[in-house]
């Protein structure tokens, strides 16, 4: 069985902080996907992820916590409801407009975003990928872009 364990960095140590058994007959796109993002929120607060690594049968993302996580003020939570990514424009004035929202089918089609310098954005066309974050409170991946090309 292969595992995938969140570390929170603490000063000059890590503390184990979450941990997902995942079964070898299990699809292993999700624990890649979460591997891709640069940012994580869990219970309210926003993670930064500061190193990927693997031990033995054990997936190990170090994340280091920054804070309260912001909210937006037209997010919506889907869980229960599939796999969705939200598209959001990055501005360095804190306003991150949702651009899109789409349901996709798999993990698989999302690792196709989140391997992307530029997205195609439907209905809105090429963006530049600033980063991603996987928001485990309202189960969605969320891609910020920057400008539009």
């Amino acid at each position: 069985m292969m595992e995938l364990t969140y570390y929170i960095e603490k000063l000059d140590e890590y503390e184990p902080f979450l941990s997902y058994k995942i079964p070898e007959n299990m699809n292993h796109d999700e624990k890649y996907a979460r591997q891709l993002c640069e940012f994580f929120i869990h219970e309210g607060k926003e993670y930064e992820l500061q190193s990927n690594e693997m031990k033995d049968n054990e997936e190990i993302l170090v994340i280091k916590e920054m804070g309260t996580a912001k909210k937006f003020a037209d997010e919506e939570s889907y869980k229960g409801r599939g796999i969705f990514i939200e598209f959001r424009q990055y501005h360095e004035t804190g306003e991150m407009p949702l651009l899109h929202l789409q349901a996709l089918n798999s993990h698989w089609d999302v690792i196709r975003y989140l391997l992307k310098d530029v997205v195609d954005i439907p209905q809105k066309g090429q963006y530049l990928r600033d980063s991603a974050e996987i928001d485990e409170d309202r189960a969605v991946y969320v891609m910020y872009v920057g400008e539009k090309l």
